[in-house]
């Protein structure tokens, strides 16, 4: 009980923190990026989330380096519910797509801007005023998928995945490899003609990986021959109070959604590892 309380208490001072940093940071103020094409940050989000996405927002706007765009996806109908302190944040493009979950975040993206750098971010995270800093540098170093945060995917004895709880989470140092598997929370920059022709497909990400976009990019990465490069040390992720009421990654955590979606995968195309 008194380590609980000593938890809540250590994490709402990390909020506070934060919230504190994003009041004081300017916003589309950072350095202009040094990549040889636009710099896209991508998102999206649902109702159950506005009350706190203004702050994840706010973070994205507010980065040492400066993105060419900001989009934020959301089905048909939810802008109209959207905050004002949403709403205001100058730098910030709403638009709306075909509701495919936590496939909003890239896939519309990819397909209208086909030839850009594209970071993914979480709608209900802190995120550092240097983090999108990382993730340029690495691609601006070659890497052709860069994340802050990975696992690495464990072999069974016949070189094929292990289940998912049996995965090295959330790996403490940098690395790059065919098993370096991207998680989306702490952001992934991906440099154009990264992925598979099939990544964009509706028909096949909803059938096989409905709930693991994470899964689906990796599969979508790896048939195309590029290799994952995980950056920094181990990731911390800070969610905003509330915001996890409704949540694929406790779902995933335990291997009922990536599970699933591994074996479906590997029906369909075989290990690409």
């Amino acid at each position: 009980m008194i380590g609980d309380l000593f938890r809540q208490f250590k994490h709402r001072r990390r909020l506070a923190r934060a919230i504190s940093d994003l009041a004081a940071r300017p916003l589309n103020q950072g350095r202009a990026h040094s990549l040889p094409g636009p710099l896209i940050v991508s998102l999206t989000s649902y109702s159950a989330r506005f009350g706190t996405l203004a702050l994840t927002l706010r973070g994205l706007l507010g980065q040492t380096v400066r993105p060419d765009r900001v989009i934020l996806w959301l089905d048909e109908g939810d802008e109209t519910r959207l905050p004002e302190d949403v709403r205001a944040l100058d730098g910030l493009e709403i638009a709306t797509c075909p509701n495919w979950r936590s496939y909003k975040k890239i896939v519309p993206t990819l397909l209208a801007h086909p030839s850009a750098y594209i970071v993914t971010a979480d709608d209900d995270v802190y995120y550092p005023a240097e983090w999108l800093a990382g993730l340029v540098d690495a691609a601006a170093s070659g890497a052709a998928v860069a994340c802050h945060r990975a696992h690495r995917v464990a072999l069974n004895a016949a070189g094929q995945p292990a289940p998912y709880g049996e995965w090295a989470h959330n790996i403490d140092a940098p690395e790059r490899s065919g098993l370096i598997f991207l998680t989306g929370v702490s952001g992934v920059i991906y440099t154009p003609g990264v992925f598979h022709a099939d990544v964009t497909r509706d028909d096949l990400f909803t059938s096989l990986a409905p709930r693991s976009d994470d899964v689906w990019l990796y599969w979508m990465h790896r048939l195309n021959g590029v290799e994952a490069q995980k950056i920094g040390g181990r990731a911390r992720i800070l969610e905003w109070e509330g915001s996890q009421a409704q949540s694929l990654r406790s779902e995933n955590l335990h291997g009922t959604g990536n599970d699933q979606a591994v074996a479906a995968l590997l029906a369909h195309y075989g290990w690409p590892g």
